[in-house]
């Protein structure tokens, strides 16, 4: 049965499961416990309402059988606490601490208000001749461990790809690396989500994940080198 969150927007991601199965799991603890005391609260407020003749007391809660009904529900909501805290500790880790080793790494760079990405060409590296540039388009090979270098050149951005449940910030002056692993072919979107500006609501863009295939079809169609070569030729025609 599909969780919640994913009826909304899918999973593409290796580690966007995990972080719905927490969501999900804060979401139901939260929720029982806000169900049963908005029905304890009401009941109490019509099980003792004010009736004719009969005179109001006072409890200062010290007694037992009074400051249980306060005690053992504290003891369970810490216990349902430790299962948020060890599940939130490990997906952390697992997305922000961890760093498996890169098949690809790609770079990221945000500006106001458009993202940049640098896509390695035929020799999987960046930084290099063949280096492929877009602009608000991320084009990815499924299947794939990424590292992803994000920067910023003015303001805080925060990148976010909300298919694999990521989000990171853009901070000035630094390049942050993370990663992702695409598992689902298509189309989403890339998104802005810290206020950058007033044109913050347009700096949109979309990753295209892809199978090896026709990832490998688009490098060699936009790469640099074989771009300057075919011009090349197409003028001594």
């Amino acid at each position: 049965m599909p969780l919640l969150l994913e009826r909304l927007v899918p999973q593409a991601s290796t580690y966007a499961r995990d972080l719905d199965l927490l969501f999900e799991m804060i979401f139901w603890i939260v929720a029982f416990w806000f169900t049963l005391t908005q029905l304890a609260f009401f009941w109490l407020l019509v099980r003792f309402r004010k009736r004719d003749g009969q005179k109001a007391e006072y409890y200062d809660g010290s007694e037992w059988r009074i400051k249980r009904w306060v005690t053992y529900p504290h003891l369970a909501v810490l216990i349902f606490d430790v299962f948020i805290i060890v599940g939130a500790v490990k997906v952390w880790y697992n997305i922000k601490q961890f760093l498996p080793p890169a098949e690809q790494t790609v770079r990221v760079i945000s500006q106001q208000w458009a993202w940049t990405f640098v896509h390695p060409g035929a020799d999987g590296q960046i930084d290099t001749a063949d280096d492929i540039i877009t602009v608000d388009e991320l084009r990815l090979r499924v299947g794939t461990k990424y590292h992803y270098k994000l920067e910023s050149r003015d303001v805080l951005h925060s990148f976010s790809i909300p298919v694999f449940r990521l989000k990171q910030d853009a901070i000035p002056g630094r390049v942050i690396t993370g990663w992702f692993e695409p598992t689902l072919t298509g189309s989403f979107d890339v998104q802005c989500t810290e206020i950058c500006g007033i044109g913050h609501g347009i700096m949109g863009a979309r990753v295209v994940i892809e199978s090896d295939e026709a990832h490998a079809a688009w490098i060699e169609q936009h790469s640099p080198i074989e771009v300057a070569a075919n011009a090349t030729a197409f003028a001594q025609e």
